[in-house]
């Protein structure tokens, strides 16, 4: 998710009333802006592709790259770190550095739809790390989403120039539904906090912050790197992740809580297709179908959840 998927902010919009009305104009702005991050979130998977340096490479300069951009981006990330703020960012830096290793190895299609079963794992944690409870109607939900996982391996593409390793990609996209899923779980006790909205976007510095240091000894040295190669790190870092989470953090203040996830899942939805335009990477009927169940039953569940 690349990240990824969105992030939650200390302030409540967890339904219409919340958000103060607005002018039509002012209202149109922020879904553009919406809508604009979940695009430039879409062509992560893609944009790693473009490049011919490795995983570890790939990894680490992104995420230094975007540490950077969004303390530029955005200043409210710039304060103290604490233990809870370095234990979410340590879940957020494996889920970057596996989505990058996912894309590397499977379709772009397999990757975010495998992600982006993270909500049945949020549904299984929640019980146990928010004290949430679980209904019935989450029980249905789980199911789809495992029948949509099923269907996205059983119809894994054959290997590829784009995807050389597809089966180990997907265990990689797996591992990352499951540490964005400790993410997710995560940001919602830190937006509980007086800062909340503060540390979950320090938590997004010090996650690729993280992430870039780790993978920084497999990334070096770096050899016969082209000016395409640093032209893509520098976007994915700069605009696929910071300006993007910009986007975002300032769309989403205008946007019911409900329309914002909505408008969001833009990226699960273009990323297959920027990558069949781009590398002429065709996704499997099989998990097309498999992410179309993932995505509805996102959508079901959050406008039960709703009402």
């Amino acid at each position: 998710m690349s990240r990824p998927l969105p992030i939650p902010t200390a302030r409540p919009v967890a339904a219409a009333d919340d958000v103060p009305p607005e002018q039509g104009d002012t209202r149109v702005g922020y879904r553009l802006r919406l809508a604009a991050a979940a695009a430039l979130f879409s062509t992560g998977g893609t944009a790693i592709k473009a490049s011919a340096l490795t995983a570890w490479q790939v990894a680490s300069f992104r995420s230094g790259v975007a540490a950077l951009a969004v303390l530029i981006f955005l200043p409210a990330a710039r304060r103290r770190v604490d233990r809870r703020v370095m234990m979410v960012s340590v879940s957020y830096a494996v889920t970057m550095v596996l989505f990058v290793g996912s894309n590397k190895n499977t379709t772009a299609a397999n990757a975010i739809f495998l992600q982006a079963t993270a909500p049945l794992y949020v549904l299984f944690l929640s019980p146990w790390l928010l004290r949430e409870r679980i209904h019935r109607g989450d029980v249905v939900a789980m199911g789809v989403l495992a029948l949509g996982l099923a269907l996205v391996v059983l119809g894994t593409s054959p290997a590829g120039h784009t995807a050389p390793h597809p089966m180990f990609g997907n265990i990689l996209a797996l591992l990352a539904g499951l540490t964005w899923a400790l993410t997710m779980v995560g940001l919602r006790w830190l937006s509980t906090s007086a800062n909340g909205e503060q540390a979950t976007l320090s938590t997004v510095v010090v996650g690729n912050g993280l992430a870039s240091l780790v993978c920084l000894p497999a990334a070096l040295p770096v050899m016969g790197a082209t000016t395409m190669d640093w032209t893509v790190i520098i976007y994915l870092g700069l605009i696929q992740i910071g300006l993007a989470y910009y986007l975002m953090t300032s769309g989403i203040k205008g946007v019911p809580a409900f329309e914002a996830s909505m408008i969001l899942l833009i990226e699960p939805a273009l990323s297959p297709i920027w990558a069949w335009l781009v590398h002429g990477e065709r996704a499997s009927l099989l998990t097309i179908l498999g992410g179309s169940l993932i995505l509805g039953a996102t959508v079901v569940r959050s406008a039960r959840r709703r009402v």
